[in-house]
Parts: structure tokens; sequence; C-alpha cells
């Protein structure tokens, strides 16, 4: 069984993380919990016109009693989809203050997978000192840069692109498209 966390946070691209999350609840072998940011059901429901309807539990952002805030409980991956520039900088600082930063905090202490799915662009300096810190403790950092290889008919091809590799990077297929495949 796949311990996972994920994490939704304000910036733009709450389809990411809801196409991650329909594609998880695919898999049988997973355990997922869900934390959002502050902003992150106020964006996705204005992305996507729609209310959150999850099928995993969602944790208070301020629930340090949360399974996954202590490296005990032996969450392996980490997904923070879309991850804003503020939440990267607060994590790469070392500055936990709320469920996602502790839960990122431990996956880094713990030497787990914590992939960070960047959203966005353009960057500026200190973002990509932060993107250097956190690759640096271990993390994986992912820009949300869809490929276009497989030749995608619309916006769910597109963003699949993406969560494809997230699944990919824990070890999980979704039967994406393969190069060379």
């Amino acid at each position: 069984m796949k311990k996972i966390v994920v994490a939704v946070t304000g910036a733009s691209g709450s389809i990411y993380a809801q196409r991650l999350l329909q594609q998880l609840a695919h898999f049988q072998d997973v355990e997922v919990g869900v934390v959002l940011s502050a902003n992150a059901a106020d964006v996705w429901e204005t992305e996507l016109d729609s209310p959150m309807d999850l099928p995993f539990p969602i944790y208070e952002r301020n629930d340090f009693r949360a399974p996954f805030a202590s490296g005990s409980a032996k969450y392996e991956h980490m997904v923070i989809i879309p991850c804003s520039m503020g939440t990267m900088g607060r994590i790469a600082a070392g500055a936990s203050t709320d469920l996602i930063g502790r839960a990122a905090d431990v996956m880094l202490k713990e030497r787990r997978q914590l992939i960070c799915v960047l959203r966005d662009s353009p960057y500026n300096l200190i973002h990509i000192e932060n993107m250097r810190t956190l690759a640096y403790a271990g993390a994986v950092v992912m820009p949300a840069s869809p490929s276009f290889y497989s030749r995608p008919k619309d916006i769910g091809e597109v963003v699949d692109t993406i969560t494809h590799r997230v699944l990919d990077l824990m070890g999980l297929d979704a039967g994406g498209f393969r190069w060379g495949g």
C-alpha cells in the first residue's frame, strides 16, 4: 500500500490536482490524504466551476495531528500540485507554518519523495534559488510544462502529460504516452 499526500495550493492550475486525484482514485493499492492551502478551494471553484468532491480524506491546513505530519506514519510520497511560489519559498526556508509545510518538511527530513509541480511563470532569481535549494534537499522540482509528443487532442490530454509523469515518479503506471512505444 503506497501512502501519498496530495497538497493543493492556490496557484492557478487546479485542473492538475483534479486530474491527479481522479487518476489516483483508480489505484486500489494507494492511501491518499489531501490538504489544501487557504486559497485552494476558491481557486478550484473559480477555475473548474465546480466544488471539490474528492474520494479521499481532506485534512485542515492547521491539523498538525494529521498522520502525515509525522515521519512515523510512513507516507512515502508527497505531491504539491499546483505548487505556488509562496509555498515553495516557505518550504525552501524551512518555515512549516501549516500542514503543507510540515508534511513537506517531514518528507525531506525522512528522505522520502517530495514532488513540487510548479505552475507560476516566469521565474525570478528568488524562485530559481528556492528551486535549487529544494533540489539539493532531495525534492523533485517539476514545472507544469506539458509535452506534445502524444499530440493531445484536448485540455484533459494536455494535463495528463503532467499528471502521468507525476504518477510515474511515484511508481504508478497510468498507461500514458511512452516515447518510442
